[in-house]
């Protein structure tokens, strides 16, 4: 099963320790942390719960409480019958001097500012309103007695009967210093001999008991609570400044007894609702709830952290176990690799008795019988590859020595012995420098020399009709090449160059160059403005320099036994590249090695032995 499951995710030509340790991670990693993401949501989705309905509760017995203390808010107003005093004022309206409406004034006010203010810290003011008369006793400075909507004339009757009207923040244009959030009872005084109406009693209430009864209920910092109607006009509010605002979400709401999330993500939100029984008032708390869950999100990054521990440290044992199996496999492999880029001599170290240990057994016994049939082969081989150099070698020669033996013959003929002296002279040098064959590999100045006494001759021969240049851009005596790799270049120019062209001009450079790995290579270039090659000739040429160098050649000996040579000592990388136009001529590049001195015994495999044999 597992083996198919890495199939599917595409891991199968994966490294071995790859492979381990992704198993590791699918059955234990992964499990560990989705039971572990699974306890936490269902933990914290129990403590959402468990708070859904335990606040409601709460809620309830606030509203109570608040339904309770507004009970006893709206019998307050029934202190006014307990003073007859005050009843004889309300029922004479009529004054003969202004001192008789003082003294009433006085009868009054004071018994509002003893029975009232003296008695209840949470009364601000009473407002007594009676045919045309006004009795006011406020415990703070006030300004602006006027019911918002409605004209209260001093002295009008109210048919209220024995109801207390409620009239909340902000639909009245009452203010006490220091703005303090109120709520007006306004309750009719009535004369029950005659049942006619006498004024009308205002009580300005603050609101503390909404918030004493809330105190409990706001240990979370948190949270957030208020009490508005069901036109969602903010009573109090935990936040002074949103006391007498309009809530306009509450149609949104979807119960008004009970628990709901809104929101997503980090903003989900808990809100809980009562609505009072008699009053209708809507009592909200409302908490974000990442609050609710901060101490699970605690538990959570514990075992978060103790998870990531156990992670790590069951990771270092899988990755050491992973590499304990892998490390030999990996040894055997890199030594592979060593034996197929030609290193036969390794030694393996792997001694166990495991599997490992008997392919790494076999793979040895493998190597030493390779190892026994390359020795018998190899003298062989050497024998064989130094024949065929040796042959190539010998295909060239003829060519050059008809050319310059048939020049040196029409030089006696028309009498010119220094020419003659000088061509013998350079063709001794020559046949020296070609007949030695103790050395493959010489300085790159021997065989620019012996090129310069190959034109010398061939300029005799042609005269004016043959020009030359030879561009060295490196130390000449400091790097080596192998012998006899420009003349016969040199000699395909001229013998093809001339037949069609009135005058030949032949160009070589010798420079050094860097190859696509970075390191120095020699690059011989031969140049001619003769006619070029065509295309289906060129093409021929190409086709030949690509295929086996050493088979048998019909024609083309020169070109093509230089590059068989070429990729002979130094490999495929290495060779001879050829650029013909009819319009700009040929070009002809080699490219060897940049080999020096103390690197030419590299290359002794292709080297004769001592005696030229």
């Amino acid at each position: 099963m597992i083996s198919r499951l890495l199939e599917k995710i595409k891991l199968k030509n994966s490294r071995l320790s790859t492979k381990l340790i992704i198993t590791y991670i699918l059955l234990t990693v992964i499990p560990m942390g989705l039971l572990g993401a699974l306890a936490y949501y269902e933990y914290t989705k129990s403590i959402e719960e468990k708070v859904g309905e335990y606040i409601p509760k709460l809620l309830k017995q606030a509203n109570n409480n608040i339904e309770n203390s507004l009970d006893e808010l709206e019998r307050l107003p029934e202190l006014i019958y307990s003073s007859s005093d005050v009843m004889s004022v309300l029922r004479d309206s009529s004054y003969k001097n202004q001192s008789e409406l003082h003294r009433d004034q006085f009868v009054v006010e004071s018994f509002l500012t003893n029975t009232y203010l003296d008695n209840s810290s949470e009364i601000l003011g009473a407002f007594l309103l009676s045919k045309n008369r006004s009795f006011i006793s406020t415990r703070i400075p006030y300004e602006g007695f006027n019911i918002e909507n409605q004209s209260l004339p001093y002295g009008e009757e109210h048919a209220l009967g024995d109801k207390i009207q409620l009239i909340l923040p902000k639909q009245a244009s009452l203010k006490f210093e220091g703005n303090p959030p109120y709520i007006l009872l306004m309750k009719q005084v009535t004369d029950f001999d005659n049942r006619k109406s006498l004024g009308t009693l205002f009580l300005a209430v603050k609101l503390s008991f909404i918030k004493d009864v809330l105190a409990d209920l706001e240990e979370e910092k948190n949270a957030t609570m208020w009490v508005m109607d069901e036109n969602g006009q903010v009573i109090f509010h935990t936040d002074s400044s949103k006391i007498g605002s309009v809530f306009t979400d509450i149609n949104d709401y979807p119960l008004v007894n009970g628990s709901f999330q809104t929101g997503t993500g980090q903003e989900k939100t808990l809100i809980s609702v009562n609505k009072s029984a008699r009053h209708k008032w809507i009592l909200v708390h409302s908490i974000p709830l990442k609050h609710l869950t901060m101490g699970t999100d605690m538990v959570r990054n514990v075992t978060v952290l103790a998870f990531l521990a156990l992670v790590i440290i069951t990771s270092l044992i899988s990755c050491f176990l992973a590499w304990s199996v892998t490390k030999p496999i990996k040894k055997l492999g890199h030594l592979m690799q060593e034996v197929k880029e030609g290193n036969l001599s390794v030694s393996i170290p792997i001694h166990s008795n495991d599997e490992v240990g008997v392919l790494a057994q076999s793979f040895d016994s493998m190597l030493e019988e390779i190892r026994e049939l390359i020795q018998k082969n190899y003298s062989i081989e050497i024998r064989q590859k130094n024949a065929e150099l040796y042959a190539l070698q010998s295909q060239i020669n003829p060519h050059f020595m008809y050319n310059t033996l048939q020049t040196i013959s029409m030089a006696v003929e028309d009498g010119e012995s220094e020419m003659v002296v000088e061509m013998v002279t350079l063709l001794g040098r020559m046949l020296r420098y070609s007949l030695s064959n103790k050395d493959r590999l010489v300085p790159i100045s021997q065989e620019v020399d012996h090129i310069q006494d190959y034109l010398k001759i061939q300029k005799f021969r042609f005269e004016e009709r043959l020009t030359y240049t030879i561009q060295i851009e490196l130390d000449s005596g400091s790097y080596f090449t192998p012998k006899f790799i420009l003349q016969p270049l040199v000699e395909n120019s001229i013998k093809y160059g001339l037949e069609k062209r009135k005058g030949l001009s032949i160009q070589i450079s010798v420079k050094e160059i860097l190859n696509k790995q970075g390191k120095k290579d020699i690059l011989f270039t031969i140049r001619d403005n003769g006619p070029g090659i065509n295309e289906e000739k060129l093409a021929e040429l190409n086709s030949k320099l690509k295929s086996d160098p050493m088979g048998k050649r019909e024609s083309g000996f020169g070109i093509l036994n230089v590059h068989a040579r070429v990729m002979m000592m130094f490999g495929d990388q290495y060779e001879l590249r050829v650029h013909s136009s009819i319009e700009k001529g040929t070009e002809i590049m080699i490219q060897i090695p940049a080999i020096l001195k103390g690197e030419v015994s590299n290359y002794s495999g292709i080297q004769e032995d001592g005696d030229g044999k």
